[in-house]
């Protein structure tokens, strides 16, 4: 179950929990009985799944279905249709690998900005990796007011919902995967702790020496962050900051040597300000 790509780990609960419930419903058990026991692929698939959201997700689909199910308010059958076809415009079943529709908390990055400060040359290129609805872009706006900041979006629903909103940096309809990197002095994304190794490789194969990939709370397996901040919203989740090295392995996004970090002021590999 952990290694299916999500959110069929949360579909595959709520369908054993529907079976269940069918299966047992002519044995002569007490209401409570029944629906715990429905419960239990949730409760399962809840305990391997990564992060609180996910575990939330997965816990609350099967009783919400049965609370509506079971309401006074009749909920007619195209009415699910409707919800699966919103869902997958929002997200789209070509994204499931990346992270849903978290969104950036508005002044979260602006405590790691004095560290790329240091090292970005002026009308720096920012991306915004999966904008969304575009909280990202804005708070990408906030912490770098000079800098140049555009997003990229698999969904169009959702990027044509982010043009709506003023005073929002421009963002374009595309997959972050394949777009090229290499324009770009700083990469940010919020993504999903599966997708982080992925994100450094990618940004190790395109990017500039001394350019910068941006995480909130998820870190890159096996490396050390450059930069850390706290987010000055959203509780107690770090920002990280991962600079790109010299000496890159292109075909497999590793390094050579020692890669660890300093951001005490060394802007060697930076391009000069123009």
């Amino acid at each position: 179950m952990p290694s299916l790509r999500w959110p069929l780990p949360a579909l595959v609960a709520w369908a054993a929990g529907w079976g269940l419930l069918l299966a047992l419903s002519s044995m002569p058990l007490p209401g409570w009985a029944l629906l715990a026991l429905a419960w239990l692929p949730s409760c399962a698939v809840a305990a391997s799944a990564a992060g609180p959201w996910r575990r939330v997700i997965v816990l609350a689909g099967l009783p919400l279905a049965l609370v509506l199910s079971g309401s006074t308010v009749q909920v007619p059958v195209w009415a699910w249709l409707v919800v699966a076809l919103c869902i997958v415009a929002l997200y789209p079943l070509s994204a499931w690998r990346d992270a849903p529709l978290f969104p950036t908390p508005l002044r979260a990055l602006t405590g790691i900005a004095p560290h790329l400060h240091l090292h970005l040359p002026r009308r720096a290129r920012i991306l915004d990796a999966g904008s969304g609805l575009g909280h990202g872009l804005r708070a990408l706006q906030q912490a770098f007011p000079d800098a140049r900041i555009e997003g990229v979006e698999r969904s169009g629903l959702l990027v044509w919902l982010a043009r709506l909103r003023p005073g929002t940096p421009p963002s374009e309809r595309g997959d972050m995967w394949s777009t090229d990197w290499s324009v770009f002095d700083v990469v940010y994304l919020f993504q999903r702790p599966e997708t982080m190794s992925r994100a450094w490789a990618k940004a190790c194969a395109e990017m500039r020496e001394g350019a910068w990939l941006v995480s909130l709370e998820f870190d890159v397996p096996g490396r050390r962050a450059d930069a850390q901040a706290l987010a000055r919203a959203g509780g107690s989740r770090p920002v990280l900051a991962y600079r790109i090295p010299g000496s890159i392995s292109r075909d497999r996004g590793e390094t050579r040597g020692d890669t660890r970090g300093d951001t005490r002021g060394d802007t060697r590999g930076d391009r000069p300000a123009p």
